[in-house]
């Protein structure tokens, strides 16, 4: 049995999502905290959710500009993978995430959210929008 984390970083926050146990569906999880150059501080918390929930690979949103390059934060995240890689010896998949906040917010607004409370569960419902479309691309080439 195989299990994904879906990861969105930002500047501040990690989003995570969380697949179930088949591997099938995926769920907004939590939001970490950081202060942008640590890694230790998200490491602590991750080291306990990859070891409790028994993951099995990581799935990392890759912002790419709208017309297809990769600026500053795309390389944040490929940085964060290669430290995700290194620490966990962990599988990590890099997936085009672009316009995953929008959609996100899309979603929290359908939902009737208010601001505040959108604000505090956005990235963890990023990430699942994330790691859905990963477990999609894996379900498709399965078939």
């Amino acid at each position: 049995m195989s299990r994904s984390l879906g990861l969105d970083l930002g500047t501040r926050t990690l989003g995570l999502a969380m697949s179930d146990k088949l591997n099938m569906l995926s769920s907004p999880y939590k939001v970490l905290r950081w202060d942008g150059e640590d890694y230790q501080l998200l490491f602590d918390d991750l080291d306990n959710i990859i070891k409790d929930n028994g993951i099995t690979d990581l799935v990392l949103g890759l912002p790419k500009n709208m017309n297809n390059t990769l600026g500053f934060a795309a390389e944040r995240s490929m940085k964060f993978k290669t430290a995700l890689e290194e620490r966990y010896q962990l599988p990590v998949t890099l997936i085009d995430e672009r316009l995953s906040t929008v959609e996100a917010e899309s979603y929290l607004l359908d939902a009737d959210m208010r601001r505040e409370n959108r604000k505090k569960v956005i990235d963890s419902v990023a990430a699942s929008i994330i790691l859905e479309t990963y477990l999609k691309m894996k379900g498709d080439k399965n078939e």
